[in-house]
């Protein structure tokens, strides 16, 4: 490979980009830029830029952020926000009322463009793709639900089942008056491998916890419909699953 054959290269994708790239007129005041960058659902990507008196004004419409608050995914926390403030801060894209924004003069339009294109990317892999994100994000959820609903929980709880396999389990509810110990794992993706998981560490920790004690999944169906057959492996191993969308039935039964 020699820098001739790069800069060949690089000429191309540089014209693929300008044949790909389309101005639209949207009102008075702003433009819309359709690039050749695709989303998650293979649409192509889309800023809008106004003249302002130092320059211009590029967002993405809060366009991300709405995509991925409807997909099951809202940036509502301390820690998610947290989150993407830092990958916004690292390419100078400014987060306002849900929208990302940056602001540009005329020599550095073309940089500017790039970065809001790649903080957009950024974010929406980063909190929607990234599975490991996804699944503590589903947890500190459902940390902030008991926490409103008053529900007392340690979390983060270290079993040792019968067969000397070491489980960990989201939350402990402690044994009240009226209910026994509750044992409480989340499901932010849930498949039937990962239930039939589930069922192997109730099984072999059960036996060595009090009589009474009982064991929910929290499944998250934000995204979709929890297949039937999840439920039911749950259920033939005497799991309890909550829907996330009517955790409220079960807060009572929780909190007692």
């Amino acid at each position: 490979m020699t820098k001739h054959e790069i800069d060949g290269l690089l000429e191309k994708y540089a014209q693929w980009l300008k044949d790909n790239t389309f101005a639209n007129q949207v009102g008075k005041d702003w433009v819309e830029i359709t690039t050749p960058h695709l989303d998650r659902h293979n649409d192509c990507m889309q800023i809008y830029v106004r003249k302002t008196d130092g320059g211009y004004l590029l967002t993405d419409g809060g366009n991300i952020i709405s995509d991925l608050a409807n997909s099951g995914c809202p940036i509502d926390t301390p820690r998610r926000k947290g989150v993407l403030l830092s990958t916004l801060s690292g390419l100078g894209v400014e987060l306002v009322d849900d929208e990302l924004r940056v602001n540009a003069t005329h020599g550095d339009f073309p940089l500017k463009k790039n970065n809001i294109l790649q903080a957009m990317l950024a974010v929406n892999d980063l909190f929607y793709l990234s599975s490991p994100h996804a699944e503590n994000f589903f947890k500190e959820d459902v940390a902030g639900w008991f926490d409103l609903s008053e529900i007392r929980y340690t979390p983060k709880v270290t079993f040792v089942g019968k067969a000397g396999f070491t489980h960990l389990f989201d939350f402990v509810i402690p044994k009240s008056r009226s209910m026994g110990e509750r044992v409480v794992h989340t499901m932010s993706n849930p498949q039937r491998d990962y239930a039939q998981n589930m069922a192997f560490r109730w099984v072999d920790t059960k036996e060595i916890r009090e009589t009474d004690s009982s064991f929910y999944v929290l499944l998250n169906d934000s995204t979709g419909d929890v297949p039937g057959k999840i439920i039911d492996a749950l259920r033939n191993y005497d799991i309890k699953p909550i829907m996330w969308s009517k955790r409220e039935e079960a807060k009572g039964e929780l909190a007692a």
